[in-house]
């Protein structure tokens, strides 16, 4: 595969698809936003993602939800391999 081709696997997912991640609710104490910006972060093709935030905002969602102890999305997925791609769109959305 040439360089400046990026590899995609499965199929295209469509906007629909993307915001039925604003549908799941949390069975604990973390707020609802934060759910499901870990439910879009855990299912979603980084591209995906990105598109599943504007989406996120444009609902009026808290992109600083926090769970029962206090911890933000950010906080949550720091440690984790790709957390900074993830991120910068976080803090991109923020403005």
């Amino acid at each position: 595969m040439r360089k400046d081709k990026k590899q995609v696997i499965g199929d295209e997912i469509g906007d629909a698809q993307i915001k039925l991640f604003l549908d799941f609710e949390p069975a604990d104490a973390t707020s609802p936003s934060l759910h499901k910006l870990i439910k879009a972060y855990r299912g979603l093709r980084i591209d995906d993602f990105e598109r599943f935030v504007g989406f996120f905002v444009e609902a009026g969602l808290d992109l600083d939800g926090k769970d029962e102890h206090g911890n933000t999305f950010i906080t949550l997925i720091k440690d984790q391999r790709n957390a900074a791609d993830y991120i910068e769109i976080i803090e991109k959305a923020r403005g």
